[in-house]
């Protein structure tokens, strides 16, 4: 079972309807969460504002598309639940909640090897964002 992110530790999954990739999702499915991959093109994400969760796929630690990603849908108005999945790493946890992330789902595999006290020592992340501290 996976384990849910927040800036205040580990929590199981609360989230009832599930999800579904992009390119399955019936037009009137207002109910599921939408699974977007990290090479989701760009002009796709305006047809997205209205979902109520998103789920953004991390298919591996390098992969920052996704932090790109949220940042546009945040940038574009998006209010909805959203949420980084996959291969996310404790040390990215701040990144992810700066670009707009409101959560982290990763394997309870992964949680194991990164405890909580390790994500919880990133929940402060607007204290630790340098660009913040340069702009002065």
């Amino acid at each position: 079972m996976n384990v849910i992110v927040t800036d205040t530790g580990f929590a199981a999954e609360d989230w009832p309807h599930g999800f579904l990739p992009l390119a399955e999702r019936p037009a009137n499915d207002c109910a599921s969460g939408i699974d977007l991959a990290p090479d989701t093109p760009p002009e796709a994400l305006s047809a997205l504002l209205s979902a109520p969760m998103l789920r953004v796929n991390f298919p591996s630690s390098a992969d920052g598309r996704g932090f790109t990603l949220a940042a546009l849908l945040r940038l574009a108005g998006y209010t909805g639940r959203l949420r980084a999945f996959g291969h996310i790493l404790a040390d990215q946890y701040a990144m992810a909640r700066r670009s707009g992330f409101d959560e982290v789902e990763i394997s309870a595999a992964l949680a194991a090897r990164q405890p909580e006290e390790q994500w919880r020592a990133r929940a402060d992340w607007r204290a630790h964002n340098y660009q913040a501290r340069l702009r002065g």
